[in-house]
């Protein structure tokens, strides 16, 4: 009974109770998501057609959102791995914050790759146990279940402790913390079997390199951190929760030590590409400068090099990055520049030119971009709804009380 209280308590905690600006927040999250659900069922009506993939180009922005979460999704373990392993109380405190992150994350993973089957009733194909996920031969059955596994893991390791605080008890450590060591290696192969998922076509010579694996781990650890700099800092100003300026500081220092690493092999593929260029450079040579007229990706991949530069510096010297509106610059900067280095500079190239030479442009319909920005308001809905109980039971403004009914302190 205490754990249906809990559910019920905790979802009336999430809708209820809060300022007009959260009001406001939620309900713009909420009408963008319900436009991505039209978008969505047009799209269902209508076929893929509707969107810029072709039989050439069978990836687009769907799976670059997929492949920059799943980074997103991984990040979590830079606060897991102080907080639990080397027991830095700054990092603790926030922890289950990050797992929220985790958690939308995974949740945004799994709904851009429903969108992009085409048919959703495919989607059972993907369910372990039930559909034919061709284990363990295919490499995007490797992918649904560690990405699954992930989610499982950041769902329950907070639910085992945000609920034992609701109750007023003490988390037993020892009960959780296999469950911690488990996830901390989990979270690298989320990413890792997602790299493979790439690497393992060698059709694609724009994306059999074995640098892509640690591109993606560095890039990870790169935006996943900065997004979370963002966020906290939102929470310490908008919510009676305050962040330790600990936990911001390393997450700064994290974001500038994997930027400077993801710039490094960014820049060791470039001269591979281009000091002695050979057929397979081709699709670095559509993406870096166009080939036959289609250049619509070279603004937006020089554009990501010089905006990730300018956050590298910020992030570098140390007095840039104590400015607290220097740091929120040089993170947005690193997650934009990485979601276009990752996601369209990835996805797209990989594709051109085909095996047979041809050049195909691809660029999003209205129909992809409204799926998307839908796809991303339900994430900040999941992560908006975690990080407001989570904090509420965390300053125990919502417990259990002491004759069994539950207390929602305002």
């Amino acid at each position: 009974m205490t754990a249906f209280r809990f559910i019920k308590d905790c979802t009336r905690a999430a809708f209820t109770g809060g300022s007009p600006r959260f009001v406001a927040w939620v309900g713009s999250l909420f009408a963008v998501s319900l436009a991505g659900v039209w978008a969505y069922s047009y799209q269902l009506n209508h076929g893929l057609i509707v969107t810029g993939m072709s039989d050439q180009v069978s990836w687009g922005i769907y799976i670059a959102n997929f492949t920059f979460l799943v980074g997103m999704a991984a990040a979590a373990v830079m606060l897991v791995i102080p907080a639990y392993i080397f027991h830095n109380q700054a990092a603790r405190s926030v922890v289950l914050l990050a797992e929220g992150v985790a958690v939308a994350a995974c949740i945004m993973c799994m709904l851009f790759v429903t969108v992009d089957l085409g048919q959703p009733l495919r989607f059972w194909h993907m369910i372990p146990g039930l559909g034919r996920l061709n284990w363990p031969q295919s490499m995007l059955a490797w992918d649904v279940i560690v990405l699954s596994g992930y989610l499982a893991l950041n769902i329950s390791i907070p639910w085992y402790i945000t609920y034992q605080r609701y109750r007023g008890r003490k988390a037993d450590i020892r009960v959780y913390f296999p469950a911690v060591l488990i996830s901390i290696f989990w979270a690298i192969s989320i990413h890792t079997v997602t790299a493979f998922l790439f690497i393992a076509n060698p059709a694609r010579p724009f994306w059999n390199t074995a640098l892509l694996g640690p591109r993606f781990i560095a890039s990870a650890f790169t935006a996943g951190p900065a997004f979370m700099v963002l966020a906290f800092r939102l929470i310490d100003r908008e919510t009676s929760f305050k962040v330790d300026p600990k936990v911001m500081r390393l997450l700064a220092l994290i974001t500038a030590i994997s930027l400077q690493i993801n710039l490094f092999m960014v820049g060791v593929e470039l001269f591979k590409e281009f000091y002695a260029p050979t057929a397979h450079s081709a699709s670095a040579q559509f993406l870096f400068f166009g080939i036959g007229g289609e250049n619509a990706l070279v603004p937006w991949i020089w554009g990501a090099l010089l905006i990730e530069c300018i956050a590298v510096v910020i992030l570098m010297v140390h007095k840039l990055r104590q400015n607290e509106n220097l740091l929120a610059i040089a993170c947005i900067f690193a997650i934009v520049g990485i979601w276009i280095e990752k996601g369209m500079g990835l996805i797209i190239p990989g594709f051109t030119p085909t095996p047979l030479g041809e050049v195909f442009g691809y660029f999003p319909t209205w129909t992809e971009t409204l799926v998307s920005f839908g796809i991303w308001a339900i994430g900040f809905m999941v992560f908006t709804v975690l990080a407001r109980v989570t904090i509420m039971i965390e300053t125990g403004r919502l417990k259990l009380g002491t004759l069994g009914e539950s207390q929602v302190l305002e």
